[in-house]
């Protein structure tokens, strides 16, 4: 007799976690892509200084169209049908894409680039809290914990793929990136289009938008637990990630060229991947708490001496430890996010953790950006984890349940 077939891997599930491996693949990629060909147009007329800046910016085009819609866009995910309000944010995925492909091959100012970020940033910002409500509706409720984990190992090897596909494809020519994630943005859009179950969900009919939206943001002020998580990763992201300074580093710091770019873009995701394949087999049972903030300190503390070194493969371990520290808070939150609340919350919740999560990300970029240019690459990177570890240590004050907590089966509640 053959083995019964794991209830977790049905069908739709698996054109979800395809879908999803896609366009992760190809959003790491072309961001990859844009940060090098931004940096090397710029630096034709402009300082080291100054194309740091200018790079930091693609970070802000995205992050300001998240801010204004992603409540809106919780909302959406929690009125309309989730599998249809994703396939059309991986077709806009995919027209930006085409856009970028089209720039860089017929010649374009840099004004375009950003007009196409502010429109992935529109996409993403109806993405992200989608997918994150979508995905719990195509299993069952006890297999949650163990969907989230393998989530986590999907989108980790495309993060990890994706940076280094990039830097190859940058070696190239950005059209031949771009034109990659082209059709990487249309096998996702097939997948989603091949999930066949019921995505609706049970929305309450008879409030108002805005209500709606209170509504989630209320329940995440009430659970402290999630509010300190969420809020702690954003800060401590924001200022001590060196994404953005990533070019700089590998081409006017450590000398390796946009190959090593894309080793380095890839560094941290390789640590975030093994420390998921080890929660998936090892999950934090107890002092969930102090173990997030011992993870969150390491963060900076790795962030610091990658900005003093000068060893490429010194550099890479950093980032891959970094990497793995942030996997732990990340896998906390996410777990909290998704098993404490219920699916009708779940767009709007997953709504302003995006928010935040965005801050840390694209406001990280253009907080290094802005730093580089006082500081210089080296100094705004410990400017970074120096501030990390002091986020660290006050949010262990500000958040005293969250630095105690224990388990995380019902740590999250409101």
């Amino acid at each position: 007799m053959s083995p019964a077939p794991d209830p977790l891997f049905t069908r739709p599930y698996v054109f979800f976690l395809s879908g999803r491996f896609c366009a992760v693949l190809a959003s790491t990629s072309q961001a990859v892509v844009i940060a090098w060909e931004v940096y090397e147009t710029a630096r034709q007329t402009m300082s080291v200084a100054e194309a740091s800046l200018v790079v930091g910016m693609i970070g802000l085009a995205k992050f300001l169209p998240l801010v204004a819609l992603a409540l809106v866009a919780g909302e959406t995910a929690d009125r309309h049908d989730r599998r249809t309000i994703l396939r059309l944010c991986y077709a806009a995925q995919l027209v930006t894409a085409v856009g970028l492909a089209l720039r860089s091959g017929l010649g374009g100012g840099l004004w375009q680039i950003f007009a196409l970020a502010a429109l992935f940033g529109c996409a993403r910002a109806f993405f992200q809290p989608t997918v994150s409500a979508l995905g719990p509706m195509l299993v069952p409720p006890h297999l949650l914990p163990r969907a989230i984990a393998t989530n986590s190992l999907v989108s980790q090897v495309a993060n990890i793929s994706g940076p280094a596909l990039g830097g190859v494809l940058c070696a190239v020519s950005p059209v031949a990136g771009y034109v990659v994630c082209v059709a990487l943005y249309a096998a996702a859009v097939l997948c989603i289009s091949l999930v066949r179950a019921d995505t609706r969900p049970a929305f309450q009919a008879g409030r108002s938008r805005a209500a709606q939206i209170r509504e989630g943001l209320a329940y995440v002020w009430g659970s402290k637990l999630v509010l300190g998580a969420i809020s702690l990763d954003m800060f401590a992201v924001m200022l001590g990630g060196v994404t953005g300074l990533l070019p700089v580093f590998a081409r006017d710091v450590l000398h390796v060229g946009p190959e090593g770019f894309g080793v380095l873009r890839g560094a941290p995701a390789i640590g975030a991947l093994l420390m998921a394949g080890s929660l998936s087999v090892r999950p934090i049972r107890g002092r969930i708490g102090a173990k997030m903030f011992l993870a969150v300190a390491v963060f900076g503390l790795m962030t610091l001496v990658f900005a003093y070194s000068r060893s490429f493969p010194l550099s890479v371990a950093c980032l891959a430890v970094l990497g793995a520290a942030d996997m732990v808070s990340v896998f906390t939150r996410q777990s909290m996010v998704q098993i404490a609340t219920p699916d009708h919350l779940r767009g709007r919740v997953s709504a302003v953790s995006t928010l935040f999560i965005g801050a840390s990300n694209e406001l990280g970029e253009v907080e290094s950006g802005i730093a580089a240019r006082f500081l210089g690459p080296v100094g705004a990177a410990a400017f970074g984890g120096y501030g990390s570890l002091a986020v660290t240590g006050l949010w262990a004050w500000l958040f005293p349940g969250l630095r105690t907590a224990d388990r995380l089966d019902g740590a999250a509640g409101p």
